[in-house]
Formats: C-alpha cells, sequence, structure tokens
C-alpha cells in the first residue's frame, strides 16, 4: 500500500466563482430592499432632500418631505404610509421608489463609514453574500474539489462535489456538538478532519463501527470474521502485477477493534490511500458532512485544454 494519495480536498472555488458572477450588487440589493430582508430602517434627512432635489424630485415634493425630516421608521409599511399622507404626496410609482432608495439606511448603520451610496451598496452585498454563504456551508451544502485519487473510481482526481453538511445532524458552530444526530452508516462516504491533522479535512468511505473487529487479509476486509462484500474496492492492476512478479501476496492488516464512539475508515483504492490502516480511527462525533454527488470534473494535471469529465457530472456518490 503506498500512501501518496491521501484522499484529502479543498474548498471548491468554481462554484463561488458562479455566484460571484450571478450575484452583482444591484442584484443582492434588490432582493434585500424586495423582501425588507435585513429590516430596513428609513430616514429624511437634509442630505436626502438634497439628493432628491438632484435627481429631479419636484420642489413641492421635497418641501413636503420635511414634515417627517429626522424621523426614522422602523418598517417600510409605516414610511410608505406617512409619506402618502403628506399634502402634496409622491403620485407616482418612480417618486415613491426614488425616496425609499434615498431614505433607505444602510446595513449595519454604514452611512456614517462609507458616505458613498454606490460603494455602501458594494459594502453591503458583499457582507450579506458573505452571511448567506456562512450559513449554507455550515448548515447545508458544502462544495469541495478533490485533488488526490484515494478513493477512486467512485471518486475521481479534479471532480468537485456537494456534501451535505445536515446528513448526520444540525452542527453547532465551533463545537463537535450536533442537534438532531443521526448515525453514521457502513458504507457511508463522509467527511472529517484529519485525525493528525485537523485542519485539513478527509474524505474516505466507512469500512467498521464501534466495537467491531477489523482484518484485511490479501485484499479482503473482514468485519468481526466474516468477509465484507465490496463492489466498491479497487485494485490497481499495476500495482498487484507488480506483487505477483515478486511473488508477494498484498499487504494484511490487523485486527483491530474498533474503540467506542469511533470509525474505521478507508480509501476504495485499496492500494493508494492513506487510511486507518496508517493513522487510526476517526472519532464518529467529528463527522462533518456527507458526500453526495459531482458537479463538476476537471483533472487539472492534464491543463486547461484538456481533462473536462463532462460525464462524471450528476454522478451520485455511492
Amino acid at each position: 500500500m503506498t500512501p501518496g494519495n491521501v484522499g484529502r480536498f479543498r474548498n471548491s472555488p468554481s462554484l463561488r466563482y458562479c455566484i460571484l458572477l450571478y450575484s452583482t450588487p444591484g442584484r443582492i440589493n434588490n432582493t434585500i430592499n424586495r423582501y425588507n430582508l435585513l429590516g430596513r430602517s428609513f430616514q429624511v434627512t437634509e442630505t436626502v432632500l438634497a439628493a432628491l432635489t438632484q435627481d429631479g424630485l419636484p420642489p413641492e415634493l421635497v418641501e413636503s418631505l420635511r414634515a417627517i425630516n429626522d424621523r426614522k421608521y422602523f418598517s417600510k409599511r409605516e414610511f410608505l404610509g406617512d409619506i402618502t399622507r403628506l399634502d402634496p404626496a409622491p403620485a407616482s410609482r418612480s417618486e415613491r421608489k426614488l425616496i425609499l432608495r434615498h431614505s433607505r439606511l444602510g446595513f449595519l448603520g454604514l452611512e456614517r463609514l462609507v458616505p458613498n451610496r454606490t460603494v455602501r451598496e458594494w459594502v453591503e452585498a458583499l457582507i450579506f453574500a458573505l452571511i448567506i454563504a456562512s450559513i449554507v456551508r455550515t448548515f447545508l451544502f458544502a462544495p469541495f474539489k478533490i485533488p488526490s485519487g484515494s478513493m477512486i473510481p467512485t471518486i475521481s482526481i479534479g471532480d468537485h462535489i456537494f456534501a451535505t453538511m445536515f446528513s448526520y445532524g444540525v452542527p453547532v458552530p465551533f463545537t463537535d456538538i450536533k442537534l438532531f444526530s443521526q448515525e453514521v452508516r457502513r458504507g457511508d462516504i463522509i467527511i472529517f478532519p484529519y485525525p493528525r491533522d485537523p485542519s485539513v479535512d478527509y474524505i474516505k468511505r466507512v469500512i467498521a463501527r464501534e466495537d467491531e473487529t477489523v482484518a484485511v487479509r490479501n485484499g479482503k476486509v473482514l468485519i468481526n470474521g466474516n468477509v465484507l462484500n465490496e463492489s466498491y474496492a479497487y485494485f490497481d492492476e499495476s500495482i498487484m502485477a507488480l506483487y505477483r512478479r515478486q511473488g508477494r501476496n498484498l499487504p494484511d492488516f490487523g485486527p483491530v477493534r474498533v474503540p467506542p464512539g469511533h470509525l474505521f475508515v478507508m480509501g476504495d483504492n485499496r492500494l493508494n490511500s492513506s487510511d486507518s490502516r496508517v493513522w487510526g480511527f476517526v472519532s464518529e462525533s467529528a463527522v462533518k458532512g456527507k458526500g453526495q454527488i459531482v458537479y463538476w470534473s476537471h483533472d487539472p494535471r492534464e491543463g486547461w485544454m484538456g481533462g473536462y469529465h463532462l460525464s462524471r457530472i450528476g454522478t451520485l456518490l455511492q
């Protein structure tokens, strides 16, 4: 067994680039404003009146707005209700929209820190996008790129996958605690911190659970003395041929007993995977998520002009 391809994986940049290209500040702010997602507040000030005058709001409307000058509104409905009762009141939708746009206070009160409205909208959109992305990535779905071949043929080098982060319970940030926790099952493809360096995430398949005895004999996995049926296990023929030429059997392992609260994991590429045979068990409480589907595949070893495996898009990880 060679430990070169260790099965670690990284956050995938491809999806983030697509989101950034689609989610312009204007598009994000339109969504925020339409549904008042941030509980926006509104206030008419002298600066707002000057901006409305510059943008062509009729002078009589600007003067009527002085009746609510410096009053702060925490509800869009309340603010619109008051300006429609002014005399004169804005008659057209475009006039009301213009007043709303200039009177709207920024997210987290950024007016003082970022006076320029255009720049402030960029900052607000970025903050909002980061908050949403963090929530989705922590509690729902996370994209990852696979840089190694330890899970071949199930997962190829350069595959971009989605993992569900709620499969084994809802994670509590900055802890190993999960609400509504679910049992990790044999055969699941899991994401977890590498036991020797928790800053690096690994992806492997669960072979045995707590209190089970694991052994490997001539490539066959035995659980409590019984051969495990593994249709996903892959043995590189070139390495197998080398063992045959040298008159050697495949390396044996164990038996070992999985301690309580832990898992024994292996890569599907059995002769080219560093896994529990090398660095030990994985704490079940540390499991982050479950690999589900390939959404993009590009082998970086073949450069930008090649290595695109479109047929792998949509492949379910089983």
